[in-house]
């Protein structure tokens, strides 16, 4: 586990406080740091080994920070975090609304001892409304979105989108991106500001394009009959000869025709694009004919065309993709196989993420880092307000 915390990148000097929670608080931390910022984690003093029941090192979102373990249950506790305020740039927090303003360190606690503080608030459905301060996870939130009805089968229950769409793009990137817009906002007015990310916001925001295609008229409430959620036969996955499957995106009417071709079909096989009762009878045609060959053959006579077919790839198997080496999308940190930081940056390229620390790993130098002196660490050490950790 690295001791270190990042050097360059667009964000190189940002300062950032993480109240270390799960999923998207996590993850918005992540990129701040992936980027250069220099985050602090707080975590709680009850989750220092041996309380930890897993390594450390398989946290990859709790990469590249340092972690300081404190007792927020303490009321001194709440008074370290403010303390910690007055020389950070961003708080994160995931508490449920109210949480954090028991615990001593909400918005106004927080924004007072530093007026330029960006205060960001995640959680699943949001900081106000009736559902406000209700349990829920990722399904829930993008269910009341209108995002996870329309994913699936036609003859089937909606399907879970893994827990990409709520966790990570409606939330943990929606509050990146709303803290980036709090600092530049600051960087004209001067004054700090709460930024309040909703899963359910963030959800509902990703479902944009499908409400512009809908006040057209040209989308259906029936899962599987709509262009770009399986039911037509140019935009969906196929099963190969040896039991993978393909990818298939040949939507525009050029890339269409290159495909039927490729698969030895009359482009008029697939149906008509705009007549969405012609897609199952194509859809069923494109299915018969990718049967017939393996994987490999496919992507074989699809290799330098235009024809949109790429391969459905594990997360196991992503990294030894070609495509994915050459642009070294994953990295290995401490031996474990993991997304590199993105995006890039040419004259700011952010550095190599580091192992993600124990709880607890740099309470000492991390309260140094940000204004502690040695006796104010012992002091608060022997009061049980915050502990430490050795390495390893």
């Amino acid at each position: 586990m690295s001791t270190q915390t990042p050097e360059g990148g667009p964000l190189a000097g940002l300062r950032v406080i993480e109240v270390a929670g799960i999923g998207p608080g996590p993850f918005a931390a992540m990129m701040l740091a992936d980027m250069g910022a220099e985050v602090l984690r707080i975590d709680r003093a009850s989750a220092v080994p041996p309380m930890q029941p897993v390594d450390p090192s398989w946290d990859l979102l709790g990469r590249s920070r340092r972690s300081v373990a404190v007792d927020l249950k303490n009321p001194e506790g709440g008074e370290c975090v403010l303390r910690l305020c007055e020389s950070a740039d961003v708080l994160i927090e995931g508490f449920r609304p109210g949480v954090a303003e028991r615990l001593g360190f909400g918005p106004t606690e927080a924004l007072a001892r530093n007026s330029t503080l960006v205060y960001g608030r995640m959680t699943g459905f949001g900081q106000t409304g009736p559902l406000a301060s209700a349990a829920g996870h990722d399904i829930n939130y993008v269910a009341i979105s209108g995002a996870l009805y329309h994913m699936g089968p036609a003859d089937a229950p909606p399907v879970p989108p893994l827990n990409l769409v709520g966790d990570f793009g409606g939330g943990g990137m929606l509050l990146a991106v709303g803290i980036l817009a709090a600092l530049h906002e600051r960087s004209t007015s001067g004054k700090g500001q709460v930024v309040d990310a909703a899963m359910v916001d963030g959800s509902a925001l990703l479902t944009t394009v499908q409400h512009s295609i809908a006040a057209m008229g040209m989308w259906n409430v029936e899962r599987g009959t709509n262009i770009v959620d399986g039911g037509a036969p140019f935009y969906g996955t196929y099963e190969t000869s040896d039991g993978k499957y393909l990818a298939v995106g040949p939507i525009e009417d050029r890339f269409r025709l290159e495909f039927a071709t490729i698969l030895g079909l009359d482009v008029a096989e697939l149906g008509d694009p705009s007549d969405p009762t012609e897609w199952p009878k194509g859809h069923d045609r494109v299915a018969e004919v990718i049967r017939q060959r393996t994987a490999e053959d496919w992507l074989s006579r699809t290799d330098g065309t235009d024809a949109c077919v790429t391969p459905i790839l594990s997360i196991f198997d992503a990294p030894d993709h070609p495509h994915n080496q050459a642009r070294q999308v994953f990295c290995e940190v401490d031996g474990i196989a993991q997304p590199s930081p993105a995006p890039r940056f040419d004259r700011t390229p952010s550095p190599n993420p580091t192992g993600a620390p124990n709880p607890g790993e740099h309470t000492d130098e991390g309260l140094a880092a940000w204004g502690f002196s040695d006796a104010e660490i012992g002091k608060l050490r022997d009061a049980g307000v915050v502990a430490q950790i050795p390495n390893g």
